[in-house]
C-alpha cells in the first residue's frame, strides 16, 4: 500500500480516519475500564461494596491504562509503517 496523500485535505481526512481506526476497540475497551473502575471507587466509599472492591478497581485502573496504551503504541507503529510505504 503506497503512503497517504498528505498534500491535499482529502487526503489528509482520509489518513486522519484511518489512523483513529487503529486501536479503536483497545481505546473504547480502556476507557471503559478506567471509567468503571472510578465508578466502584466511588461506590467503595459510599459503602455500598466491600474492601475487596478497592483492589478490583485498582486492577481494572491499571488494565485499563494499560490498554490505552498498547492502543497508542499500535497506531504508532502504523503510522511509521506508512509513512515509510511498509504497508
Amino acid at each position: 500500500m503506497p503512503a497517504p496523500d498528505l498534500n491535499t485535505d482529502e487526503g489528509r481526512t482520509a489518513y486522519r480516519k484511518e489512523l483513529r481506526a487503529v486501536g479503536r476497540p483497545l481505546r473504547a475497551g480502556g476507557l471503559a475500564l478506567v471509567v468503571g473502575a472510578a465508578v466502584v471507587i466511588l461506590m467503595t466509599r459510599q459503602g455500598a461494596l466491600g474492601a475487596w472492591a478497592v483492589n478490583a478497581s485498582y486492577f481494572m485502573l491499571a488494565a485499563g491504562w494499560v490498554m490505552v496504551l498498547a492502543a497508542i503504541w499500535m497506531r504508532t507503529r502504523h503510522h511509521k509503517r506508512r509513512m515509510a510505504e511498509g504497508l
